[in-house]
């Protein structure tokens, strides 16, 4: 008998992970934390919800161990546990791809649209960078960009985007990114530069997809 509690005790553990990442929200917290450290208030802005129930679904990622925290001050900053779990989020939605049709398909058409960049290795698209015959510009928030950015990316927030236009070298090719393959900001990023007449495209790789094919991250 007492083996037979141990054992379930053992499935009880590991399904606190579970239960702490069914909420869709707390899975986009995980993305929001896997750019780096936030604060509630940035992290509730970041994701549309308000802040007491952004601190819900910290509390409960935060049981779970997936989150941790420290205190600057006044404010309290939260920070995923480990790389791991940034991890976890990756092959949580790589599994979900694979065996969800409705899924597969949303992202099929993500990667069709004309504003992607495919047929290109992610070394390919670094060698490029770095010999300067592409220009790749990260428009996250510039905090994000600072705790870790793909090597030779410059930093060009959205909101910031359209005022900066004169800092990208005309003739070039310009490839934005964001978050990973959920996220649009890159998406508006290029439509923009389209209509300001640069030639522009998306890959859907972020810093977390990166560093999980273990290419380097530059801080």
């Amino acid at each position: 008998m007492k083996s037979k509690t141990i054992k379930a005790q053992l499935y009880e553990h590991v399904a606190r992970i579970g239960k702490a990442i069914s909420s869709p929200k707390r899975l986009e917290l995980i993305e929001l934390l896997a750019q780096g450290e936030k604060t509630v208030d940035t992290l509730s802005a970041q994701a549309g919800i308000d802040m007491r129930l952004a601190s819900a679904h910290l509390r409960c990622l935060r049981e779970a161990r997936l989150v941790e925290t420290r205190r600057a001050g006044k404010f309290i900053h939260y920070r995923l546990s480990g790389p791991d779990v940034a991890q976890l989020w990756i092959d949580v939605r790589e599994v979900a791809a694979e065996h969800l049709v409705e899924l597969r398909v949303a992202l099929d058409q993500m990667a069709a649209a004309p504003e992607t960049l495919s047929g290109e290795s992610r070394e390919s698209l670094l060698a490029r960078a770095r010999s300067g015959d592409i220009v790749v510009i990260d428009v996250r928030p510039a905090a994000e960009y600072a705790a870790g950015h793909l090597p030779c990316a410059r930093s060009m927030p959205l909101a910031e985007l359209e005022q900066r236009l004169a800092d990208l070298p005309a003739g070039k090719d310009i490839v934005a990114y964001c978050r990973g393959p959920f996220c649009l900001m890159s998406d508006e990023a290029v439509r923009l530069l389209r209509q300001r007449g640069y030639s522009a495209h998306k890959i859907p790789d972020g810093v977390t997809e990166w560093r999980a094919g273990g290419l380097p991250i530059e801080h």
